[in-house]
């Protein structure tokens, strides 16, 4: 019988309670989606449990394949570095394969639009409308590279114009892209949280729209995420499986 990889979601974990409420959201989604897959969530800080305990608590009931999936929408430092170095550290009977992280895909613009949406857009007001598209920010500079390809990627979908923003390490912030689309003449403004779960940098986000006409809220669970999810387990799963002979 061919069993399939247990999917460990890796969240950055956080002091603020509401991040880990939205990661388990999300993961109540994917279960949805596919029911009969094992999806357990692990921490790299400040909430458990953490990816190692997970780890061992897998090796011990006798798993042996797991397909490690980075919660993050750039490849940036955590899943560059950190992430593989908890993963060597793991029981070495377990077979981990470290999927790809979330970003760039088509399907997180369509979520992006979703939450523009259900914050009071309409597909009418695209033309006319300006978006800041507010990431966290990174120092990673292959990861602000894919923000601003993004960005460019999203204004051919027919808003008047898209702008990337970074809540830190990177400029511009969101309160300067706010200003600029004022400038280039859109009637109206809107900001776009490009990140997962609330915490400090969205909520700097948030601060940043104060002069926006409209703050979408963040991609938290929505359904198009959960989607990506799967496809970056699926991607990981195939060779995994077919290295086992399954």
């Amino acid at each position: 019988m061919r069993h399939e990889p247990v999917l460990l979601v890796i969240a950055h974990g956080s002091r603020d309670p509401r991040h880990a409420a939205t990661v388990h959201a999300l993961v109540r989604r994917v279960r949805s989606l596919r029911p009969g897959l094992r999806v357990e969530t692990g921490f790299l800080d400040f909430n458990i449990p953490s990816v190692q305990g997970v780890l061992e608590s897998l090796a011990a009931e006798g798993v042996r394949d797991v397909v490690a999936l980075p919660l993050l929408l750039t490849r940036a430092f955590h899943a560059k570095a950190d992430i593989p170095a908890v993963l060597r550290e793991a029981p070495r009977r377990l077979r981990i394969r470290q999927a790809e992280v979330l970003g760039p895909s088509p399907l997180l613009l369509d979520a992006l639009e979703r939450r523009l949406y259900e914050a009071g857009l309409t597909p009418a007001d695209k033309s006319s409308t300006g978006v800041v598209l507010a990431s966290a920010g990174s120092t990673d500079p292959e990861a602000i590279a894919v923000i601003a390809e993004i960005a460019r990627e999203w204004r051919h979908t027919g808003w008047c114009a898209v702008r990337p923003a970074f809540a830190s390490a990177s400029l511009p912030r969101t309160e300067d892209a706010v200003r600029e689309l004022r400038t280039l003449g859109c009637a109206r403004v809107a900001v776009a949280p490009y990140v997962l779960a609330p915490g400090f940098l969205p909520d700097r986000i948030a601060r940043g729209a104060a002069e926006a006409d409209v703050l979408a809220d963040v991609l938290g669970p929505a359904p198009e995420v959960a989607r990506v999810l799967l496809e970056r387990y699926d991607g990981a799963r195939v060779p995994m499986l077919t290295a086992v002979g399954a």
